[in-house]
């Protein structure tokens, strides 16, 4: 049966979902070829964003991630939901189940493992028999990652005959700024772990996202310290990103047949500089992130984060931090510990939230538009959507993907 829109997107009202639905409505506008409608708990909130927008004819649809049956509706008029709704650890399980058990496309914006592990073993035989195709993580973390590995892997098999049997990526510089999304879902990881043993383990374990019946590959634990490059070369510093990305990345390849080797490697960190001042400022990245995360870990110290450091679920740069921040990504990949090839992505917005809208709203659009070959299942978003995500990406989206010569 034909459904009314070819995506939905729940939690247009908050500051990201603004800002996609604003993507979506300057890309595709409304009643075109894309059947696009918001969602939220709150029809006055959603009229009053379509009045912000300038969209009165845009549709609107009432939903609320606490009551499971006005999202069994919300998926029966839809191809694709698009959440923003989160943290999702808090927030996101009915959504998921509900898109599982009836064959509704979903994607989001999660850095969250713990998470997704849970949602993988409730939901995953569901959407098998479903074919609902669910892909976490479309933003930031872990868009870049997973889309550069595999152009970095395209590309290399077309240069060199074969695949990279490693793969670094190296931040060398982003300007945005901080996501209270992100800090909310982090505080909340750290919480979890603190009561639960396994949510810990599937925090620091690289093959927590593995599919269960696979044998963990060769990979440690994401880079925590400071450490010396000699293929940047440079030193180089952990990245707060890493905790997603790098199990994204594992899972992709997993879950796609092994395309890059069962033995393949990936690691991620930020390039600090060379010599002495980027030895210090290597250690004070260091030394930053693990008071957070020790600060974070207790109660009293993690309120004081949240109440005076950290911004609040909702906030985040306003539009001209947006439009003049980027990143810039080297990824550098290997074979039998010889470089072979560079690669480099970038991204014409601040991470977190102006590249990160558009990513998400074209993740959506990909998955509701384009032939996607996955079956029903959870995903990444390189092994769902591979060519046709990438091509969106460089064609809207405002990253480019270029190999180094």
């Amino acid at each position: 049966m034909e459904k009314p829109y070819d995506l939905v997107l729940l939690g247009a009202t908050g500051f990201t979902g603004k800002l996609v639905a604003e993507y979506l409505l300057d890309r595709y506008g409304v009643g075109d070829d894309l059947r696009w409608a918001i969602a939220g708990r709150s029809s006055a909130k959603l009229e009053a964003l379509k009045t912000s927008l300038g969209a009165d004819e845009l549709p609107a649809l009432t939903a609320d991630s606490s009551d499971r049956e006005s999202l069994d509706q919300l998926c029966q008029a839809t191809r694709v939901v698009c959440s923003t709704v989160g943290p999702y650890a808090t927030y996101g399980d009915d959504l998921v189940a509900a898109c599982a058990a009836s064959g509704t496309h979903y994607c989001d914006l999660t850095g969250e493992p713990q998470w997704i592990r849970r949602m993988i073993d409730a939901n995953e035989a569901a959407a098998q028999e479903s074919g609902a195709v669910i892909v976490h993580s479309c933003g930031f973390d872990s868009i870049p990652s997973d889309l550069g590995v595999y152009f970095l892997q395209q590309a290399a098999a077309e240069q060199n005959g074969k695949p990279c049997d490693q793969v670094k990526f190296r931040l060398k510089a982003a300007k945005g700024g901080a996501s209270g999304g992100t800090a909310a879902s982090l505080m909340n990881a750290v919480s979890e772990a603190r009561a639960d043993r396994e949510t810990a383990r599937a925090l620091v374990n690289p093959y927590s996202l593995y599919p269960r019946d696979e044998e963990r590959g060769r990979d440690g634990r994401d880079q925590n310290g400071l450490k010396f490059d000699p293929d940047v070369p440079g030193w180089t510093g952990p990245f707060v990103m890493a905790g997603i990305n790098t199990k994204i990345v594992r899972r992709g390849n997993a879950v796609a047949g092994f395309p890059y080797g069962r033995d393949f490697r990936y690691d991620e960190a930020v390039i600090v500089g060379q010599g002495l001042g980027g030895w210090m400022k290597g250690a004070a990245l260091t030394a930053g992130m693990s008071g957070l995360m020790i600060g974070a870990a207790l109660p009293p110290s993690r309120w004081l984060l949240q109440r005076f450091v950290l911004p609040d679920p909702g906030e985040g740069p306003d539009e001209n931090e947006r439009t003049t921040g980027f990143f810039n990504i080297l990824l550098i990949g290997k074979n039998d510990g010889e470089v072979t090839i560079r690669v480099r992505v970038k991204g014409d917005r601040d991470p977190g939230y102006g590249s990160t809208s558009k990513m998400l709203g074209e993740a959506a659009v990909c998955l509701a538009k384009d032939e996607v070959v996955a079956e029903g299942g959870f995903w990444t978003p390189a092994s769902a959507m591979g060519s046709a995500l990438l091509n969106r990406m460089q064609a809207n989206a405002g990253l480019t993907f270029t190999v180094e010569t």
